[in-house]
């Protein structure tokens, strides 16, 4: 028996599903960016640059998509809504200043580590 998956049929659900792996997604990857300067306090400089991989990772899908998320670009085929937040379960003013918010606590967490990383040098 095969599995048949019609996403068209019922296009409130599908993107229903598509905010909640898009919600689960963005938790992930703030909780990388929160964790790396945590890692450099504690000196764990390997899962710290773990962290900071994925992260850039993600970065570089971003850049490679014109700054926009690929799932956001899918969540678009199931809806016509105007706001910042049609993709993702998140209020409209953190989708909207998401990048700016995290990209600054990525950068400023990441110096963060890199000090602590050649303080530990000494």
């Amino acid at each position: 028996m095969a599995l048949h998956l019609d996403l068209k049929s019922n296009p409130a659900r599908t993107l229903v599903a598509i905010k909640l792996l898009h919600t689960v997604v963005w938790f992930f990857f703030v909780v990388c960016i929160v964790a790396v300067p945590i890692a450099g306090a504690l000196r764990r400089f390997s899962l710290a640059a773990v962290l900071a991989g994925l992260v850039l990772l993600e970065c570089l899908v971003l850049v490679m998509n014109r700054f926009r998320c690929p799932i956001g670009d899918w969540a678009r085929l199931f809806t016509d809504e105007p706001v910042d937040n049609y993709d993702i379960y998140l209020p409209v003013w953190l989708a909207r200043h998401n990048k700016t918010i995290f990209g600054t606590l990525f950068v400023i967490g990441g110096l963060f580590t890199l000090a602590q990383w050649l303080m530990a040098g000494r």
